[in-house]
């Protein structure tokens, strides 16, 4: 195995980039915590080339040990950026070093694909007027019949069936009429389950060096067992800010009349008890909306009572829905099976109280009441099943906050006795923080109050953006805030610059769309503070409404408060000032996503200033130039609208092949092969395309920049041999020439043209 600098440099010229400091102290320090199988957390800022730190010390170990490493993200943009241009291009660089290329795959939950056996009518219908009734209508009749269609029309040419590569989206309810959860799937049972793109993906990834995932998805094989993904002993956990919340939604449970009701209709043909399981539905819903919305600190009498006959019924019609002996299963039983399976669980996990159990009432617009049950920490499950068998190394941009990782290793089960041991590691940013950004505080505006955005503050934002000229993200503590600027803008604004506002389509599209035209602003809420990446011109003005603290009848939140208060600690800095400076380090983050961004973040709340805790959250952001004058602030943006060169260029959601790898390589599906050593069964990358950008492209220790590429260009067209073009731009002829290959010239010697 070549050493860990010299695969690391290969890949990094692979990929067109640049060699950080942090980057290769680093992929140093992963590859000594999986020598020493010891846990690392390690905080890299945006544009240190984290992915490359961790991805090859887990190549090198996947192939030195014979089992693939995991990575698990928490957005759906850092999967396709690792599986569609990460590992293609670490692939093609390090494979003469290796003596192969390194394989992958991408692994995700079945509601994120298609399910052939539902398509062909093998389950009922999850609406009347749905997939089977609608299918077969005018598409303009209704716009589920039309993105019925769509989605039909796609299932015939889509090679991974993964719901991320249908741009635009459609509706979470249509996407239900072709897709089954994991309790729903017959399995092995399916009459296509040698159709299923679910297990074709699965089968796929078992051999590969690498594969990518999300939080959730790793969460459900770690804790339910379900060994979801093969065998592995290294699971990097990237974004690995998000992994607390993501892991506590995953082990969220709740439950509603309605869906008692619906299990009850499903299982209504199959079984005769579920009158009974009616009738618990109309009493759980008495008793629901008589409660007050918040946390139930002890479970009511009437609630008892109505949980326990929900608990009761179902146990019955579960057992009449056993199929008999010798009886093959199908789509309408099992989804009854499953709807019935969950409401008796929730039930009974309500009614068993266990001790970090924590139970609400939440009133929802479209569901009604909504009871709902989630433990109050994650700590020592993520302790037991995460990190109990397996080196884990975390990274984010944002895992030290107010200057330690005390508070995230905490949340994560890595303090305290029986602590497994762990290693933390700030390698800083590449970024000059200080030039590149300012940190302004609208110190003179109001602090923000319950009745939404004041009139203040809606100036504020107006003369920010016409500063300048659009280019805003904007981010709201709340989704009433976001469409209350949006609605106030577009009538400020008559259209001068678009607005566009979370909710209104995909993120994904919204954030395309947004990252095209500078004239352009997004507002939305919590979705958009972690998972937004815009660089260049498109995104100069990052705007914060105000410091983003949990509700303070936020259930979770309070009981974890409650809880620490209890052991003499400070609540409201363990729980919600942590929480906050979390949120602000993220949403700043998104301002400087590259050496060259300039920009503005603004602060709409004085209490970033004022408050006693201030000084903690301002030590978690990224250090920018801070001010409080508005009229130098206004004046740096227009400067930077004046000059701002043109956004870089936003690339469509790449078509998937069968592993998750992008269609048209081998990896892919149907790309050409690659040379490969005799027996080695496994696919392999494709050459992978050119960096992007010339302006950050570095090829054999040289960089290019986009004149010294279009002088390229020139020449070929020109006729000019390597010699010739090597001699031209004073550079060395293998440099040329690997220059050329990355941007698929061919230097012929022979001129294009030629005039008699």
């Amino acid at each position: 195995m070549p050493s860990l600098d010299n695969l690391l440099h290969a890949a990094v010229q692979g990929v067109g980039g640049v060699e950080r400091p942090g980057q290769v102290q680093m992929a140093h320090a992963v590859l000594e915590a999986i020598a020493k199988d010891e846990h690392l957390l390690v905080q890299a800022g945006t544009g240190t080339g984290k992915s490359l730190a961790y991805l090859i010390p887990a190549v090198m170990h996947a192939i030195d040990s014979g089992k693939p490493a995991v990575v698990a993200t928490a957005t759906l943009a850092l999967q396709a950026q690792i599986v569609d241009r990460d590992m293609p291009r670490l692939a093609e660089a390090i494979a003469p070093l290796i003596g192969r290329r390194p394989t992958y795959g991408l692994v995700k939950g079945r509601r994120n694909y298609l399910c052939a056996h539902k398509l062909e009518g093998g389950f009922p219908d999850d609406d009347g007027d749905s997939l089977m009734s609608v299918g077969q209508v005018d598409q303009q009749a209704s716009r589920l019949g039309a993105e019925i269609v769509r989605l039909r029309e796609w299932a015939e040419v889509t090679e991974s069936g993964d719901r991320d590569e249908l741009v635009p989206g459609v509706s979470e309810r249509a996407w239900r009429q072709v897709s089954v959860s994991a309790h729903e799937c017959l399995g092995g049972k399916c009459p296509m389950v040698t159709e299923c793109f679910v297990e074709r993906s699965r089968e796929a990834a078992k051999d590969v060096d690498v594969i990518v995932t999300n939080h959730s998805f790793m969460a459900i094989d770690s804790f339910e067992g379900r060994q979801m993904l093969p065998e592995h002993d290294l699971l990097v956990i990237d974004e690995a800010h998000e992994v607390v919340d993501r892991v506590t939604s995953t082990v969220t449970d709740e439950i509603t009349a309605s869906m008692v009701s619906a299990a009850a209709r499903r299982a209504g043909r199959l079984a005769e008890s579920t009158e009974a399981v009616e009738d618990a539905a109309v009493f759980l819903q008495g008793v629901l909306d008589e409660l007050p919305e918040g946390r139930l600190v002890g479970i009511p009498d009437a609630l008892e009572l109505a949980l326990a006959r929900v608990r009761d019924t179902t146990r019955q019609v579960q057992s009449e829905l056993k199929p008999a002996p010798g009886e093959e299963a199908d789509g309408t039983r099992q989804v009854a099976r499953a709807a019935i399976d969950e409401m008796y669980e929730n039930s009974a996990r309500v009614l068993e109280r266990r001790d970090l159990d924590v139970v609400w009432v939440s009133r929802d617009p479209r569901r009604g009441s909504v009871l709902r049950v989630a433990p109050m920490s994650v700590a020592m499950l993520l302790r037991d099943k995460v990190f109990g068998d397996r080196t884990v190394v975390m990274t984010s941009a944002t895992l030290e906050l107010g200057g330690t990782f005390d508070a995230v290793a905490g949340t994560l089960g890595l303090r305290g006795e029986g602590a497994p041991d762990w290693q933390g590691l700030d390698v800083g940013s590449p970024f000059d923080y200080p030039k590149q950004a300012i940190a302004y505080v609208a110190k003179h505006l109001p602090p923000p109050g319950r009745d939404g955005l004041s009139e203040q503050t809606l100036d504020e934002i107006e003369a920010l953006v016409r500063a300048a000229g659009g280019r805003a993200l904007g981010l709201f503590s709340s989704m009433r805030a976001a469409r209350e600027a949006t609605d106030a803008m577009r009538e400020r604004f008559d259209g001068d610059i678009g607005f566009l506002c979370q909710g209104e389509d995909q993120i994904t599209t919204l954030v395309r769309q947004f990252a095209r035209d500078p004239q352009t602003c997004l507002f939305g809420t919590l979705t958009l503070w972690q998972g937004v990446d815009v660089p260049g011109s498109a995104c100069q003005l990052v705007i914060i409404d105000r410091i983003p603290f949990p509700r303070p009848d936020d259930p979770l939140s309070s009981a974890r408060s409650q809880a620490i208060a209890r052991m003499g600690g400070n609540g409201f800095m363990a729980v919600s000032a942590t929480h906050a400076a979390l949120r602000l380090a993220q949403g700043a983050g998104r301002l400087i996503r590259k050496g060259d961004d300039r920009g503005v973040v603004a602060f709409l709340d004085s209490r970033m200033m004022t408050a006693r805790y201030s000084g903690f959250l301002q030590r978690s952001l990224p250090p920018f130039w801070p001010t409080t004058d508005k009229e130098m602030v206004l004046a740096a943006l227009r400067r930077l609208d004046e000059t701002a060169p043109e956004p870089v260029t936003v690339h469509e959601p790449a078509l998937r092949g069968v592993t998750g790898a992008v269609a048209g390589t081998s990896m892919g599906g149907d790309g050409a092969e690659h040379p490969r050593p005799p027996g080695d069964p496994r696919p392999t990358a494709a050459d992978p395309p050119s960096p992007a950008g010339s302006r950050t492209a570095v090829t054999h220790g040289h960089s290019w920049t986009a004149e010294a590429d279009e002088e390229l260009r020139d020449g070929v067209e020109l006729g000019l041999s390597v010699e010739e073009l090597a001699e031209s731009l004073e550079l060395p002829q293998d440099v040329i020439a690997a220059r050329l290959r990355g941007l698929g010239l061919e230097a012929t010697g022979a001129p294009r043209m030629s005039f008699d």
